[in-house]
């Protein structure tokens, strides 16, 4: 996992940035991600690097993955600015797939690049953002429990609002890649808008 100092720290910063965005103590936390709150802190201050399992509890409590975590992305952005990322930026895990942040900065919404061949559905996944996926190819099944599943084609894409049960996997095992854009939430539990960054 995580070995470079720097890297730990920013790992735990993200943790806790979102932690605190979520309205969760530590113990909260340390408890939905089944992990001790002394060793969870430890996580937060750059002393500790916890395992892909257990940053994939981390993530899941948080209601995001381990691949925006290790980005050292916070939960909210903190002003526009130019933000590079080159296309040998690092990939992380994604549920059953990989992924790559194609935004790294502190920005408005974190948009990534997915990739998977798994038909095997995951658990659903719920966070408070709003988000949007495009598929670049293949066949991909959108379930949203209660409220249906969709099959979508290469070019389609779907929105949904944040709060909304979801979990996506390839229609016949082929591979399959998406662009999805997660809208980012500030401190104050509201979409980041111009007036928080004063």
């Amino acid at each position: 996992m995580t070995t470079d100092l720097s890297d730990s720290r920013a790992l735990g910063s993200s943790i806790r940035a979102r932690r605190k965005t979520a309205g969760l103590t530590l113990v909260q936390l340390a408890d939905a991600a089944e992990l001790s709150h002394s060793f969870l802190s430890q996580v937060e201050r750059g002393h500790a690097s916890p395992s892909l399992e257990s940053l994939a509890r981390i993530a899941r409590a948080l209601g995001s993955s381990q691949v925006e975590l290790l980005s050292g992305t916070t939960a909210a952005g903190a002003g526009p600015r130019i933000e590079l990322t080159r296309a040998d930026s690092p990939i992380g895990l994604y549920g059953r797939g990989h992924a790559r942040i194609l935004a790294t900065g502190d920005t408005r919404f974190t948009p990534m690049d997915y990739s998977s061949s798994s038909q095997e559905h995951e658990d659903f996944y719920t966070h408070d953002e709003d988000e949007f996926v495009f598929v670049v190819f293949g066949r991909v099944r959108v379930d949203f429990g209660e409220h249906g599943e969709h099959l979508l084609a290469s070019g389609d894409s779907v929105y949904f609002p944040g709060g909304l049960p979801h979990r996506w996997a390839s229609i016949d095992g082929s591979a399959y890649r998406l662009i999805v854009v997660k809208e980012r939430i500030s401190p104050t539990g509201t979409p980041f808008r111009e007036d928080d960054e004063q």
